[in-house]
């Protein structure tokens, strides 16, 4: 997915900006690199084009065929109840909530909740280490 050279965009206030001042800027150049992102989430598209910038002997069209089908293959095996494990990063797999009887918060009254399954990411320990490294 390319994007158009343009100002600024900031994805939390929904509006375009000349204010580099911004601290939750992105910068989406057509072909170009982007700038540092300072808060707010990283998306598919920004994920692409920082892995074609390490791999510049990789088209960015190739990059984004593999992170989509990285994506799907996870996505697929959680499908299928099977568990991801990517050592240093994390366990992607599904937790299986039971039925139950809730209550609506708002009258008070009993509401049976059906089972269900949701997806369940837990972090690795080298990913850990990074997120809680000191500088010291």
């Amino acid at each position: 997915m390319w994007f158009s050279p343009g100002p600024f965009f900031c994805r939390q206030c929904d509006q375009a900006s000349d204010n580099k001042a911004h601290t939750h800027l992105t910068r989406r150049l057509a072909g170009g690199s982007l700038e540092a992102q300072q808060g707010g989430p990283m998306i598919k598209s920004e994920l692409i084009m920082r892995v074609a910038e390490k791999f510049p002997h990789l088209y960015q069209r190739d990059v984004e065929l593999i992170v989509n089908r990285l994506l799907d293959e996870i996505g697929d095996a959680m499908g299928r109840d099977d568990r991801v494990e990517l050592r240093g990063f994390g366990t992607f797999s599904v937790k299986h909530r039971d039925a139950r009887i809730g209550r609506n918060p708002r009258t008070g009254e009993t509401v049976a909740v059906a089972k269900k399954q949701a997806p369940f990411f837990k972090t690795g320990k080298d990913l850990r280490d990074r997120m809680n490294k000191t500088d010291g």
